[in-house]
C-alpha cells in the first residue's frame, strides 16, 4: 500500500527516486476504493496445485482482489476433474467482455513443441491480443512468458542441452525498480525447462527491460517500461515441494533427470529442500499488485483508451493521471 504524506513533504522527492509510493494528502483525499479484478489463465496440467500457488502469493497483499479462473476452451484437461473446471473456470469466450486490472499466464509443460504445434495456440493468440486492450498488466510465467515473447515481440525459444532444473541465483539489473524494490542484491528463483529464449534478440528489443538475470539461467523477470506485460522465466510461485514432485515422477517414469541443483541438502533427494525463495515471490507480487492499484483506472473500462505504454515516465517518475480518483 502506498503511504499518504503532508502536501509538498521534501522526503517525497527521495522516496520516489527510490521507487517507493508516497500520495500526497490531496491526492489521497480524491481517491476512490474499489478491489482489483483479477483473472488467471491456467494452463498448467495439475490446476488445483497451480491455483493454490499463486492464490497463496496473491492474498499477502492487503488489498482486496476478485479473481476469475479461465481455461482454454477446446482444450481437455487430463489432470483435473471436469466437475472443478465447470464450477471453477469459465471459458475465454464467457470472460472477454470484461476488463481485468490483473491477468496471470501460467506455463504448461509444452516448452519442446513449436508453439505453432500446441493445439490451443489459436485461442492463446486470441488471449494475448485481447489482455493488450483489456488488461492493465499481464504477468506471463515460464512457458506462458517464452509464449507471449514470442508472440508480442517474435523472440524465439531454442532447445537446452539438459532441463534447466533447480533453484538459482540471480542478480538484479536496477536496484530501485517497482518491481524489484527490496529485493537482495541476490535473490534465489526455482526454474525447470527445457529451453530458454534468444537473449541477443531481447537485447535488441528496445521496449523490454530485464530486471534480474544470471550467466546459468540467462534474463529471469522481463518488462515493458509500464509494466503491462511482464515476463517471469522462473517460477517464484513454486511451493518448498514441487521440484522434489517433479524429481521423483521422472525418476519413477524412467526418465532422464538430474537432481536438481541447490535444493536439496548437500544435494541428498532423501533431505527435505529448504524453501529459499519465499520472501521475494511475495515481494515480487506485493510490489506488482501495489503498482497496478496505484496506476489503474476507477473506472475499469478506461483500461481500454490506456496506450501499452504510458503510465511510466522515462525518469522513472509517477504518472498522475492514471492514480485513482483523480479528476479528468
Amino acid at each position: 500500500m502506498p503511504i499518504n504524506i503532508p502536501n509538498g513533504l521534501p522526503a517525497k522527492q527521495i522516496l520516489e527516486s527510490e521507487k517507493i509510493f508516497a500520495i500526497e494528502d490531496t491526492s489521497a483525499r480524491r481517491q476512490r476504493i474499489r478491489p482489483l479484478h483479477v483473472v488467471i489463465l491456467n494452463l498448467m496440467p495439475k490446476k488445483i496445485e497451480t491455483e493454490t500457488q499463486i492464490l497463496r502469493l496473491l492474498s499477502k497483499s492487503p488489498l482486496q482482489l476478485d479473481i476469475d479462473l479461465m481455461k482454454i476452451e477446446h482444450h481437455k484437461s487430463k489432470n483435473t476433474s471436469r466437475d472443478h473446471l465447470v464450477k471453477f473456470y469459465s471459458n475465454f469466450s464467457d470472460l472477454k467482455q470484461n476488463y481485468y486490472d490483473c491477468m496471470i499466464i501460467t506455463g504448461a509443460p509444452l516448452e519442446e513443441m513449436e508453439f505453432e504445434e500446441v493445439d490451443y495456440w489459436g485461442e492463446l493468440c486470441q488471449i494475448f491480443d485481447w489482455s493488450k486492450t483489456h488488461v492493465l498488466s499481464t504477468m506471463h510465467i515460464c512457458w506462458g512468458a517464452q509464449a507471449g515473447l514470442y508472440y508480442h515481440y517474435g523472440i524465439r525459444k531454442y532447445q537446452l542441452k539438459e532441463k534447466l532444473f533447480g533453484i538459482f541465483p540471480h542478480e538484479l539489473c536496477d536496484e530501485y525498480d517497482f518491481l524489484t524494490n527490496g529485493f537482495d542484491e541476490i535473490h534465489n528463483t526455482p526454474h525447470s525447462r527445457h529451453t530458454k529464449i534468444d537473449e541477443e534478440a531481447l537485447k535488441k528489443e528496445k521496449r523490454l527491460v530485464v530486471l534480474s538475470k544470471s550467466k546459468k539461467t540467462g534474463s529471469n523477470i522481463i518488462v515493458t517500461k509500464g509494466y503491462r506485460q511482464i515476463f517471469v522465466m522462473g517460477h517464484f510461485e513454486y511451493g518448498v515441494e514441487t521440484l522434489a514432485q517433479e524429481y521423483f515422477r521422472d525418476i519413477n517414469a524412467n526418465k532422464p533427470i538430474h537432481v536438481p541443483e541447490n535444493y536439496f541438502p548437500d544435494d541428498n533427494p532423501s533431505r527435505r529442500p529448504v524453501l529459499t525463495w519465499r520472501s521475494h515471490a511475495n515481494l515480487l507480487y506485493r510490489n506488482w499488485l501495489n503498482y497496478v492499484y496505484q496506476m489503474t483506472p476507477y473506472q475499469i473500462e478506461k483500461i481500454a483508451d490506456m496506450d501499452m505504454y504510458r503510465g511510466y515516465k522515462e525518469d522513472h517518475g509517477y504518472s498522475q493521471a492514471f492514480l485513482k480518483g483523480d479528476e479528468e
